[in-house]
């Protein structure tokens, strides 16, 4: 197929920390994108990131940004709660969107969002990054190769380093589930190809920090997820594991089974008088730099070539109607049915 765009030209939204990271891609990283311009709120933040990486244009106004006819795609990376109005800006505008999880913490606005996409006629990819990394990849190719014969138990977990030293008064109502579990309830989705989650249990707590249980945070949680297939996934997270950030997934079958990922940067390990090392990751952008290049590689080719992104808004639907029922679970204390 011939290029429809030789170069696509991305701006930014949010210069905090997942942005930086995003910046530094997008702008060095990724074959056929440009990244023009940076914007946030923030006075002065978007211009230091702009800087720091010889783009010219830097924005405090995103609707100021969105009327300039030269960009022809923006990455969203700003907080959770601001995805969906966004999105819909962005469309309006006529440019393509690529969303950092979650896309939105409603079915209201997830709606509202691909019918924006839909109606205007962009890609709208969503920041799944585990289906782009190489061991999510091969464990999915193996699945769809009928390796491991029928799915029938899966598992998928994310501990976030620690110590845990963030403030749990600064950070939203269910973020373990909007915004650390939703890529859980993607990837068993992704790695249970074709099957829907029917019924959802969790359990959720505040154990690495007890004394903010009673403002709502909770840094623990166990889920369990039905399958129409009949497959059951068990979901975990942690917000202070101490020994590095860990992302794991693993697939039971009929005939065999598949896991991926390690909180390793590489599979070496260390064998001395001291006993067995290995080097853990410390965040989420060391562990799965690959991965971030990789969907931001696929979504410039879906601009480019014409083609769908390969994690579309309803596959972020799909996630969030697990992570909503989770929360309706936890406050219920019993498992939820999906519709």
């Amino acid at each position: 197929m011939s290029l429809t765009v030789a170069t696509v030209h991305v701006a930014l939204i949010g210069a905090g920390r997942i942005g930086r990271n995003h910046a530094e891609i997008i702008a060095r990283r990724v074959p056929g994108a440009e990244l023009v311009a940076v914007i946030d709120p923030v006075e002065g933040a978007a211009r230091l990131l702009a800087d720091s990486l010889e783009v010219t244009a830097a924005y405090t106004d995103v609707e100021e940004a969105l009327r300039n006819d030269t960009i022809d795609a923006v990455v969203i990376a700003a907080p959770a709660r601001s995805h969906t109005d966004l999105v819909v800006m962005a469309a309006a505008a006529g440019k393509h969107i690529f969303v950092e999880k979650p896309m939105a913490v409603t079915l209201d606005d997830a709606d509202r969002a691909i019918a924006a996409a839909d109606e205007a006629g962009v890609v709208l990819q969503v920041g799944f990054n585990r289906r782009f990394a190489p061991g999510f990849v091969a464990a999915r190719a193996a699945i769809d190769d009928g390796k491991i014969g029928k799915p029938q138990l899966l598992r998928s977990l994310t501990r976030d380093p620690g110590p845990f030293t963030a403030d749990p008064s600064r950070i939203p109502p269910w973020t373990i589930f909007f915004e650390t579990l939703i890529h859980d309830f993607d990837a068993v989705l992704f790695l249970n190809p074709g099957a829907r989650a029917v019924r959802v249990t969790a359990i959720a707590d505040a154990l690495v920090r007890p004394d903010a249980r009673d403002s709502g945070h909770l840094d623990t949680a166990v889920v369990t997820v039905q399958f129409d297939n009949g497959a059951i996934a068990t979901v975990e997270a942690n917000f202070s594991a101490l020994y590095g950030y860990d992302v794991r997934g693993e697939v039971f079958g009929s005939a065999g089974m598949v896991t991926a990922g390690d909180g390793r940067r590489t599979d070496m390990t260390l064998y001395d008088a001291a006993g067995l090392h290995a080097d853990f990751a410390r965040s989420d952008t060391d562990l799965l730099r690959s991965a971030y290049i990789g969907e931001f590689t696929a979504f410039v080719d879906a601009i480019r070539f014409g083609t769908e992104s390969l994690v579309t808004g309803r596959d972020a639907r799909n996630a969030l109607e697990i992570a909503l029922a989770c929360i309706r679970s936890v406050e219920t204390g019993a498992g939820v049915r999906l519709g």
